[in-house]
């Protein structure tokens, strides 16, 4: 399959922190991709909230059905513009394996309890899950993921000027160039997160009641959208899907064919071209940049900020609050192995056992776990 120069090659990765004789069989980013797959996190984020959480309803997202659609989207894009897929795979299904319950309300509410701590911040976790979290291999902690897929992870969101603390820390000492851009994988995997957060949570509102199709009418590209779907049927169902389908499609090809100009610009012929570059090469168009926003906004307004949401992320950002104030307060509630790690209330050692402990919970497990920290009549 053709590659472009500006690609990451599997055959120049710059190798694992840990040695490791690599696979005959598999290129280090599908090993990658592998590891990511079959890790403990990633099977929680069945259970982690996208937007409403996971007890409310089985059609909604999950963190873990959000993860698969970027990653099709991902290496559908990465597949056109002659990228490594795997290594875009890897990256799109990993993006999200810090998330705590209740998504960004538990966010939130965990960053508010462990605020003296350097708060809590999910694409921090992410790094360190997939760096030390994970328990799976006798020679090392974490899942020992190639330089390329470490350097995607910690700048999903771009360079990094001032770095969450454990990211910095784990730079200081294996340097993952924080200050240049992420390669075109990782600026896929990053833009396919935007894609379908915002085109699913657009669906998920159709079907939860939250807006119906004639409050959409108004927003750029997405109003067409409707229009042509309820041309073809009159199924809401249906009309619903062929939204989703058309937006992205319009999203995703209005990206190739302004990164492909931006690509032309540069002409890169190295990955580390990329890096080098002032600004990213995964981009919409100006205008598309602004019919995202207004699809962002219309969003927040109707969808994040509707009551029902709001409830029910007061009442999430209140448990992860809790039970980050409660267990730092008095870590000796938490189970055996986590206690010996917290060691002494209130110090540096216990808030990161408690921020990895209740970043590991699904919903269902905080929910039970804070009910039976605080109510008398739940057994322990």
């Amino acid at each position: 399959m053709w590659k472009a120069p500006y690609a990451v090659a599997a055959g120049m990765s710059r190798g694992r922190k840990f040695s490791e004789i690599e696979s005959d069989d598999r290129s280090p980013y599908q090993r990658d991709r592998d590891r990511v797959v079959h890790c403990s996190a990633f099977r929680k984020l069945q259970y982690k909230t996208q937007v409403f959480v996971t007890r409310e309803g089985d059609f909604y997202r999950t963190r873990l059905t959000h993860s698969l659609e970027v990653a099709q989207i991902a290496r559908s894009i990465a597949r056109k513009l002659g990228l490594d897929e795997d290594l875009t795979e890897a990256l799109a299904l990993a993006h999200d394996l810090g998330h705590p319950p209740f998504g960004h309300a538990g966010e939130t509410g965990l960053n508010e309890a462990l605020a003296a701590f350097g708060g809590f911040d999910h694409n921090a976790q992410s790094l360190r899950v997939v760096t030390l979290l994970e328990h799976r291999y006798a020679n090392f902690d974490g899942l020992n993921l190639s330089w390329e897929a470490l350097e995607g992870l910690a700048k999903h969101n771009g360079p990094l000027t001032a770095p969450p603390d454990y990211i910095a820390a784990f730079d200081a000492g294996y340097s993952l160039e924080l200050h240049r851009q992420p390669s075109a994988e990782a600026q896929v995997a990053a833009f396919a997160d935007d894609v379908a957060y915002n085109t699913h949570d657009l669906d998920d509102g159709l079907r939860a009641g939250l807006f119906g199709f004639e409050d959409i009418l108004h927003l750029p590209m997405v109003g067409d959208a409707v229009r042509e779907a309820q041309g073809v049927t009159t199924e809401i169902g249906r009309v619903r899907h062929e939204i989703s389908r058309r937006v992205i499609n319009a999203l995703v090809h209005d990206a190739l064919a302004e990164s492909a100009r931006r690509l032309a610009a540069l002409n890169p012929q190295s990955a580390d071209d990329i890096r080098a570059a002032p600004d990213p090469v995964i981009a919409f168009s100006p205008p598309m940049a602004v019919a995202n926003k207004e699809i962002k906004k219309f969003l927040f307004e109707r969808m994040y900020r509707h009551w029902r949401v709001n409830r029910m992320t007061h009442k999430a950002k209140m448990v992860t609050k809790s039970l980050g104030t409660l267990l730092l307060e008095r870590p000796y509630l938490l189970p055996d192995d986590w206690r010996e790690r917290a060691g002494k209330p209130e110090s540096e050692q216990a808030a990161a056992a408690v921020r990895d402990y209740v970043a590991g919970m699904t919903d269902r497990y905080a929910l039970d776990e804070y009910a039976r920290l605080t109510d008398p009549s739940v057994p322990t």
